[in-house]
């Protein structure tokens, strides 16, 4: 589990970039660890979708299309419009318990927005909407939710936007707690729509940048994944 957790942190920072191979000797000798464990990994992060094994080659990371990111958008729509009826289909006291746990969240994202680090706030984005799933305490949704978070933590590292008002994206937020905590539920739902929303021409793959390649054995390389004592 920790060493599929550190394998998923890496390609989600950007040490394994998508095409990469994962290398299940470097992995183990990196981490000081026999390669059994390191296969359990590889064989979890291939159910999750993240990386794709091929036959006779190896264990790659998946490259994502604008058309993936896509999904991953969609899926995470579905997941939360029904979580947020459930959420919105309770009484008063109860939103009122979620949306005090949603804004002290916020109130994290806050501080990352006047420091302007982006790569906080994605983090703490997706904290708060993964919270928001949680808290409908619908265990299959929570499943399906903790997958998708991953793949649009990754998404988002791989895939370069325009970044919006950073102000915005804090009142958007703070937007979604106001609805639930009102019980608005047809207002709440519009406003996740457009939250979630991506657009094709916000979005352009790694493919489409100006950047040096980097192999496998540099990604290896990098001193990212902590030895396991």
């Amino acid at each position: 589990m920790i060493i599929a957790d550190q394998l998923r942190e890496g390609i989600i920072d950007g040490v394994f970039e998508p095409g990469d191979q994962i290398n299940e000797a470097q992995v183990a000798s990196q981490l000081n660890v026999s390669r059994g464990p390191v296969r359990e990994a590889l064989h979890r992060l291939m159910q999750e979708g993240i990386l794709i094994g091929r036959p006779n080659r190896g264990v790659f990371v998946r490259k994502l299309t604008a058309d993936d990111v896509s999904e991953v958008y969609q899926a995470r729509e579905a997941i939360e419009l029904a979580a947020v009826s459930i959420l919105a289909g309770k009484d008063a006291s109860s939103r009122a318990a979620v949306t005090e746990q949603l804004n002290q969240v916020i109130s994290r994202m806050r501080k990352s927005v006047e420091a302007s680090d982006w790569s906080a706030i994605h983090r703490v984005d997706l904290e708060f909407h993964t919270r928001l799933v949680q808290q409908a305490h619908n265990t299959r949704l929570m499943r399906a939710y903790a997958t998708l978070a991953t793949e649009a933590l990754i998404c988002i590292a791989h895939f370069v936007d325009a970044h919006p008002d950073p102000y915005h994206v804090l009142q958007k937020h703070e937007e979604i707690v106001s609805l639930l905590d009102a019980g608005d539920l047809p207002a709440l739902q519009d406003t996740l729509r457009r939250h979630l929303s991506v657009s094709e021409d916000e979005l352009r793959s790694p493919d489409d940048v100006d950047q040096s390649p980097s192999s496998s054995d540099e990604a290896m390389s990098a001193p990212i994944l902590r030895s396991i004592q």
